[in-house]
């Protein structure tokens, strides 16, 4: 687990990925439809890419085990997870939180 956690501590928006996926693509999208610099790892074209996804099943992420986004260096979750915060009117005060955006 030390790769994805040192990973996703690195900037304030880390997302795990897949290429393939579209719902990875609706939440890049949607983090930085308000103004956010996600850095994103697309595991299915990384060198490390099995063993990412082996440690975000291991750190509970939903099924499938992408996307995963840690904000504020921590583990937020998935879709779900995103879409919920969204919902509730939250998503943009955590981004402000981890310095992800300003405004």
């Amino acid at each position: 687990m030390a790769l994805v956690t040192s990973l996703g501590a690195e900037k304030p928006v880390v997302i795990f990925s897949k290429s393939s996926c579209s719902m990875c693509h609706s939440i890049k999208t949607l983090i930085s439809s308000y103004g956010a610099n996600a850095t994103v790892y697309e595991i299915d074209e990384h060198p490390k890419g099995q063993q990412m996804e082996r440690e975000l099943k291991a750190l509970g992420s939903s099924r499938p085990s992408v996307p995963a986004v840690f904000i504020g260096h921590e583990l937020v979750g998935g879709p779900d997870e995103i879409m919920s915060l969204q919902l509730k009117g939250k998503l943009v005060d955590l981004l402000k939180q981890a310095n992800a955006i300003w405004v």
